[in-house]
């Protein structure tokens, strides 16, 4: 395992840098060198590396989600609103409803498959999205009219939706038929989500002012340590009351820290906010290697050219459904063209529900699995790349005048 993760970090901190170097997204390199590296290419990953890939992903993904929390400002969250509740639902409705009118044609497959194709594919990557928007937060682009918080909180309930609605279609594929408590599961799970993490959240903030105010000091590093096994925790949760009430874990996770952000003094969270920067460094490396070598490069070439225009099909679809998502809001023409480029890569839900339907013996398993791993080499590059070229020419930066 140690030299797994050697060439997990090395090369692809490697890749990331020429990556970086020839002008393309850091990305790009790490998901090549997962590619290379993993099973179905060179095979150097060490199977006991690959048996645990899927919580490796996970913990990679709390970090920056962690991160995003403690950047997020409530007050600008606010005054989106509307426009951020329908990107969570909105654009991916659209992209599975593309796949459920054109995929049967192009594709030759029945509705019901076209429907499980359309709910693995319709997910956007928040593992690509959430870094760069915090990046923004960071840098001021599109913060006066609060565009990366907006892209940001859709994205992360984006995967919720999709992923309560894959269960359902997966069920009626397998010969069961669609339950309308499945349906009544999503704003459940992002409501009790929201709530389970902003309890968690005051009660780490007062655990820390108690502290501090008895001079017992909790070092920020201890903290970020205590945050860490808290959002694991939340984590866990989801899981074990899976069956009985759904609960999003990665919501609870990004309420929490918002919370803790809340509650803090500004220097308390910058800090915090830091040191989990700092170990974005190595989750990130971590995360899209091994979300690299979980993609199959040789069901590419069963798909074919029939998948790559059903996957371009789908997302026309899914821009038309994130300018729905503009209307009546004061972003102009290139502000919009941004959230619809900020909403294309797919990476993270594919890869970790890619394979279900072939492991579950569905007929349609082998296609949508292909179909899956071409939209994650496409539109992930695809995103990254359209993102970091253009934010600087279709965002305003907005000015931090120091009043004194």
């Amino acid at each position: 395992m140690l030299t797994s993760l050697a060439f997990i970090f090395l090369v692809g901190l490697s890749m990331a840098a020429i990556c970086q170097r020839i002008k393309l997204p850091r990305i790009i390199g790490m998901l090549i060198t997962g590619i290379v590296l993993g099973p179905y290419v060179l095979d150097l990953l060490d199977p006991s590396i690959l048996s645990i890939s899927a919580d490796l992903r996970q913990m990679a993904l709390i970090i920056i989600l962690l991160k995003a929390g403690l950047s997020l400002n409530l007050e600008d969250l606010k005054k989106v609103g509307r426009p951020a509740i329908m990107m969570s639902f909105v654009p991916a409705s659209f992209e599975i409803l593309a796949f459920f009118l054109f995929a049967p044609c192009i594709l030759d497959i029945d509705r019901i498959s076209a429907a499980v194709m359309g709910s693995v594919l319709a997910a956007v990557s928040p593992a690509v999205v959430v870094p760069r928007m915090v990046s923004l937060m960071e840098e001021k682009y599109g913060t006066k009219k609060s565009i990366p918080h907006m892209i940001m909180a859709g994205a992360s309930c984006d995967d919720i939706f999709v992923i309560v609605l894959f269960t359902t279609f997966t069920g009626m594929a397998q010969g069961g038929s669609a339950n309308f408590m499945d349906f009544l599961n999503i704003p459940v799970s992002i409501v009790l989500g929201i709530i389970l993490g902003a309890v968690t959240g005051y009660f780490l903030s007062w655990f820390f002012e108690t502290t501090y105010a008895l001079k017992n000091y909790v070092r920020n590093s201890m903290k970020v340590i205590i945050v860490l096994g808290v959002s694991f925790l939340l984590m866990a949760i989801e899981t074990w009351l899976e069956g009985i009430v759904s609960v999003s874990g990665l919501l609870a996770v990004v309420s929490m820290a918002c919370v803790i952000k809340l509650k803090s003094t500004e220097f308390v969270s910058k800090r915090l906010s830091e040191k989990f920067g700092k170990l974005w460094l190595a989750a990130e490396v971590l995360l899209f290697v091994l979300v690299g070598a979980a993609v199959d490069i040789r069901y590419t070439m069963d798909a074919g050219l029939a998948a790559v225009l059903m996957i371009f099909v789908a997302l026309f679809f899914r821009s038309i459904g994130v300018l729905i998502c503009m209307l009546k809001t004061p972003l102009r023409r290139k502000e919009q063209l941004f959230c619809v480029i900020a909403y294309l890569p797919k990476a993270t839900v594919q890869a970790a529900i890619g394979s279900v339907p072939l492991a579950m013996g569905l007929s349609c398993g082998q296609i949508v699995l292909s179909v899956a791993v071409l939209a994650i080499l496409i539109t992930a590059p695809l995103g990254a790349i359209g993102m970091d070229l253009t934010y600087q020419t279709l965002l305003e930066k907005e000015d931090v005048l120091s009043l004194g």
